[in-house]
């Protein structure tokens, strides 16, 4: 079972990084089951139009903790793991339309008829396939931070740091190590998101949470080239980190002009995880464009 909720940490967070708190309870959490895979995620309650956010691969729910801190009270938030990450289990299937699949499923159990999907990288990539094949469903679209023209091998140096997590006892040891890979980052988001990357075995030591196998890259993306195509039949906002490393400003563009209806927006001060590094900005561009 999932560990307490980090409220306590998260309230520290939401200060320094600029986030307005209103209501800091924890979410409710929620799980289901689709074709025997148990999934999971966090219904931070509300009562606005209901929003499901997506992470990006190798994240879980809880990267989005502060952005629906901010966004409380104004949309109905919902959180997923997406299969093979967090507190979902793993899978020997992690297909696009499986996952999106999954998210389906998720909208059927928490009985909406209509949402509005948020998705980071890989995150997206599922969100676009969902509107583009449910857009009964899918009321509007944000991508954050993917695009065909992606540059996944400025991320290398992270996969295999990942790809190298194994258990530790004590977690300072995996921060120390992070932060060596990425200088730049925000040592308390760091810490924080390795606080939810792992849990605690009965040894003592700590353990990665999710499914360290390799992703299909070629695969996905296969998909993220198709991404235009799909995202013809709902309002699509792309957000792109001001120094993303992975989605140029001339890929962010190109998709952007290519859809009937799509907008884009850049977050400064914000790498690829857009929502760990500047959750208050994206927090407002989110506000703006998912509750008109």
């Amino acid at each position: 079972m999932p560990g307490p909720f980090m409220i306590a940490a998260l309230t520290d967070l939401a200060a320094a990084l600029g986030v307005t708190i209103h209501d800091p309870a924890p979410p409710r959490e929620i799980g289901f089951s689709r074709s025997g895979c148990r999934l999971h995620g966090f219904d931070w309650g509300g009562t606005g139009a209901p929003v499901i956010l997506l992470h990006g691969g190798g994240l879980t729910a809880h990267t989005w903790d502060l952005v629906c801190l901010g966004l409380r009270g104004a949309a109905r938030l919902v959180a997923l793991d997406l299969r093979g990450h967090g507190d979902s289990d793993w899978s020997d299937d992690y297909r696009i339309d499986t996952m999106a699949a999954d998210v389906v499923a998720a909208a059927d159990h928490l009985g909406f008829d209509r949402v509005r999907l948020v998705g980071m990288s890989l995150g997206g990539v599922i969100a676009a396939h969902v509107a583009d094949a449910r857009p009964d469903l899918v009321e509007r679209l944000v991508l954050i931070d993917v695009a065909p023209g992606v540059d996944f091998d400025s991320t290398r140096r992270v996969r295999d740091f990942m790809a190298g997590l194994g258990p530790v006892r004590d977690l300072e040891t995996v921060v120390e190590a992070a932060m060596r890979v990425n200088p730049q980052a925000d040592r308390a988001s760091v810490a924080y998101r390795m606080s939810t990357l792992f849990r605690r075995a009965p040894d003592g030591d700590w353990v990665p949470k999710g499914d360290l196998r390799p992703p299909d890259f070629p695969a996905i993306l296969a998909v993220i080239d198709r991404l235009a195509d799909q995202l013809t039949k709902t309002p699509v906002l792309l957000v792109r980190g001001g120094r993303s490393r992975v989605l140029p400003q001339a890929a962010a563009e190109r998709l952007v002009g290519q859809i009937p209806d799509g907008r884009l927006v850049v977050v400064p001060d914000a790498g690829h995880n857009v929502q760990e590094d500047n959750p208050a900005a994206l927090t407002t561009a989110l506000r703006a464009f998912l509750t008109r």
